[in-house]
């Protein structure tokens, strides 16, 4: 779908947007993840829109409390 340096700034944005969060809470990786890449494939490219689409998903993200 996208090409290898589109992939690799998808993920880095991702892991950037979600420092914060634990890499066990994939409820909420998955959603920043979608998010980003819903709007990737609609043409958004731009790094600055991608972050901030991933803040906000973030945001609002479902967090599983244990």
């Amino acid at each position: 779908m996208f090409d290898a340096e589109t992939t690799a700034l998808l993920r880095a944005l991702l892991d950037e947007v979600c420092e914060s969060v634990s890499r066990y809470e994939t409820s909420a990786r998955t959603h920043v993840a979608s998010m980003i890449l819903e709007a990737a494939g609609k043409g958004d490219t731009s790094v600055d829109g991608l972050k901030k689409i991933g803040v906000t998903a973030l945001r609002e993200a479902p967090i599983v409390r244990h």
